[in-house]
Parts: C-alpha cells; sequence; structure tokens
C-alpha cells in the first residue's frame, strides 16, 4: 500500500534537505522521491544525511514541473501553512493519512511538500484536492522539511500497520473454528469428573479443589468444538480401559 505513496519536493534549495528527507521516508517504509526542480541535484551532502537510505536518493526522479511529477496520480496533497486567502478544504496528518490509505491500494498519491523558506505558491497550492497542515505550536511553528515529512510518514506507516493488524484479527477470527455451547461445555465437565472417580484420580469422600482448578484451566484454554470433542474421545479411550 505504501508503495503508490509519493513523496514530492519542490524546488528545494539545499542538498541536505533531500538527503534527511530520504531518510524520514525510508524509516517509515515509503520509496518513492519526486524532486521538482531542485536547485542542486543530490550530492555527496545528500548521501550523508540520508545516512543508509541513498538508495532512495539514487532511484528519485527529477522533473522540471509539479505538474508533470503529479501527471500519473489521482490524489494530490499539498502542504500549507493554512493560507486564508483560498478555500482549499484542509486536513490534519491523521485525516490526511487516513484519506490516503483509503485510497492508495486503487491509485497512486502524491503529497507535495514546498521550499524551505516559503512553501508553496498559490498556483502550485491549486493542483491538489486537498491541503494538509500540521498544527504546530502558533507561537512557535518553524518545522525543517525533513521534520514536516516524517510527520507526515509516520503517520501513514501508523495507520498503515493499524490496518494491517485488524486485518490479521479478521482473518485470525475467520480461521478460529466454531466453540462448544455452555451445555456442551457441561457435559464435558461431566464425563471428565466421572472418568477421575473411576481412575481413582479423584476420592470421592476428599475430592477437594480438583474439579474447580479444571474448570478454571479448561474455561481459561476456551477449547473449540473440536477440541472438545477431542477430549471427549480421550476420556472415552480411558473409560474402555477401566
Amino acid at each position: 500500500m505504501l508503495d503508490t505513496i509519493k513523496i514530492v519536493l519542490v524546488n528545494t534549495s539545499h542538498t541536505g534537505n533531500i538527503g534527511s528527507v530520504a531518510r524520514a521516508m525510508k524509516t517509515m517504509g515509503l520509496k518513492q522521491l519526486t524532486l521538482v526542480d531542485p536547485v542542486q541535484a543530490p550530492d555527496s551532502h545528500a548521501s550523508a544525511l540520508a545516512a543508509g537510505a541513498t538508495d532512495i536518493l539514487a532511484n528519485a526522479n527529477t522533473v522540471d514541473t509539479l505538474q508533470e511529477a503529479i501527471s500519473d496520480c489521482s490524489l494530490v496533497l499539498a502542504t500549507s501553512a493554512r493560507n486564508r486567502t483560498l478555500d482549499w478544504p484542509v486536513l490534519g496528518p491523521r485525516e490526511a493519512a487516513a484519506k490516503v490509505l483509503s485510497e492508495a491500494p486503487k491509485h497512486k498519491v502524491a503529497i507535495v511538500f514546498g521550499r524551505e523558506n516559503n512553501g508553496l505558491t498559490n498556483e502550485e497550492l491549486q493542483l491538489s484536492h486537498y491541503h494538509l497542515h500540521i498544527p504546530t505550536n502558533p507561537d512557535y511553528s518553524s518545522l525543517n522539511l525533513a521534520m514536516a515529512v516524517q510527520t507526515v510518514c509516520y503517520e501513514l506507516r501508523l495507520q498503515h500497520l493499524e490496518a494491517e493488524a485488524e486485518q490479521s484479527r479478521y482473518q485470525q477470527q475467520q480461521d478460529i473454528g466454531d466453540y462448544p455451547r455452555a451445555e456442551e461445555l457441561e457435559r464435558f465437565y461431566q464425563h471428565l469428573e466421572t472418568t477421575l472417580y473411576n481412575t481413582g484420580f479423584i476420592v470421592k469422600s476428599h475430592p477437594g479443589q480438583v474439579m474447580t482448578k479444571l474448570r478454571r484451566l479448561y474455561n481459561r484454554a476456551r477449547p473449540e468444538e473440536s477440541e472438545l470433542n477431542i477430549l471427549r474421545g480421550i476420556l472415552a479411550s480411558i473409560d474402555k480401559k477401566c
């Protein structure tokens, strides 16, 4: 799912920021990086700050315009400082991640980040379907480029893992067999108690807490119907020998 999500950097000034973005992406499992008209192509400084994410840099696609970068995408989100002059739908990182992950299985998605000093122009912002705003401290809202990318990518990964876990739980529920009814479980306990009396494991005059503890054990284990049938079969085989 994360493979269809593209991080787009527009007119980045410092190659070190490109390397730091690559690192932020790789730690969260994203791979596709597109550079729109960077001031300078990634260099050794970018590779140093990528810190092991040089494969992201090596495979980065460089294009001349934002239109070209997003041409194959069906959903585009542009990071914004919440410019009040544009009446555009605005999402926070959590809502944006949910939107992206709902569409990523079927469509390519672009998340666009602007210049370090002044972000995206109004014309560039208008190429998006949604604006993405990170709700920083209003008294100090300065986020560097890699921090912003890391924040968004983290939310994407978090929700992606939650979706995987939910799918795994659903699959486990589908794989679980039927559980016995209470009356079936009670018949098993009666059978077990009778067998243990017959083998002498429980002494009728001093039964103690054996059955109470066995009930607690099997209730905690919660055997499925097929497993309970196996246990009943074991008891039946013991009864035959007795």
